[in-house]
């Protein structure tokens, strides 16, 4: 998928490095298709290296996308620069007339806190609502799964004993479902949290859909509309990102183990090997495919009458 981005955003150089398939505003125009408009809403403290996993995964299917990164108004960033978010993102009154093919919300390190104390809660309450009738279809990642469960569904998250860090087997409830059309039966996928929620509140609940369980816990949960998917861990996850917040914790001098199933015989100076990169490929380019490009109308200025530009 060539995905359409700034030519001086700082994840280009390294998506080009890979043979990333990307363009700019230019050669875009110039293409007679109505691409698909993205917003992502990047939670995560390192903005940068999201924004690097995201663009990866979604340039990797034959259509064309506009991405739009999003931050909070109400909250402020501590490890981005204030001009890196001045040029390369917008906020929600910057977006909030437009409509969107699609939308990720991602994850982000505030587990510990109850959701109503979370600083930009209300702000994050208003985009999900906002989003029921603007965006065709929306992917949660982690502590944005469990936003949406608990604010869309009312299933609320439970501290763990200790925090889940590690890579883990999942396995799939049906495989007819489009989303996971083409995953082994059994798959793994990283995790990295010290929540979970229900998998009974899940299981119970009459318009979800629990697709993927597994050593974690509920990983993967679809809504009978299929309007929203919540995925409870880190498909996106680069090989060595478990690696990197395990250094970080030991730094911070906190009580935390190894990641599970992830170092080389269990030892933290081996190279991780990456188990998981063509499943997060493929549940990206299915949602992209299924849930976005087959549901989202021609026109999607059909509410209002809006040309959307492919930057803000």
């Amino acid at each position: 998928m060539p995905i359409n981005i700034p030519k001086e955003m700082p994840a280009r150089e390294i998506l080009e490095k890979e043979k990333i398939f990307i363009m700019d505003e230019e050669r875009a125009s110039t293409q007679d298709i109505r691409p698909l408009n993205i917003l992502i809403l990047n939670l995560m403290p390192e903005k940068e290296k999201t924004e690097v996993q995201l663009l990866r995964l979604l340039g990797n299917t034959p259509l064309q996308v506009n991405i739009i990164f999003l931050h909070m108004e109400t909250h402020q960033s501590k490890n981005v620069s204030k001009s890196h978010l001045e040029q390369f993102y917008k906020t929600f009154s910057d977006v909030n007339k437009y409509y969107f093919d699609g939308m990720i919300i991602t994850g982000a390190p505030i587990e510990h806190l109850p959701f109503e104390k979370v600083n930009y809660w209300e702000e994050l309450k208003e985009i999900m609502e906002w989003s029921k009738e603007h965006v065709t279809s929306v992917m949660h990642i982690c502590w944005g799964a469990q936003a949406a469960l608990y604010y869309h569904y009312g299933i609320g998250k439970f501290e763990l004993p200790g925090k889940c860090s590690g890579i883990y087997k999942h396995t799939v409830s049906d495989q007819k479902i489009k989303l996971v059309r083409g995953f082994d039966d059994i798959f793994l996928a990283p995790h990295s949290r010290y929540t979970s929620v229900s998998r009974k509140e899940i299981a119970d609940h009459p318009e979800l859909l629990l697709l993927s369980d597994g050593e974690a816990g509920p990983f993967m949960v679809l809504s009978k509309d299929e309007k929203h998917i919540m995925i409870t861990g880190h498909l996106e996850y680069d090989t060595n990102t478990l690696a990197t917040e395990y250094e970080r914790d030991i730094k911070k001098g906190l009580d935390i183990h190894i990641p599970e199933n992830y170092f080389p015989n269990n030892d933290a100076k081996e190279e991780p090997v990456n188990t998981w990169r063509s499943h997060s490929h493929l549940l990206f380019s299915n949602w992209l495919n299924y849930y976005v490009y087959q549901e989202t109308p021609y026109e999607q200025d059909r509410k209002v009458k809006i040309e959307f530009p492919t930057s803000l």
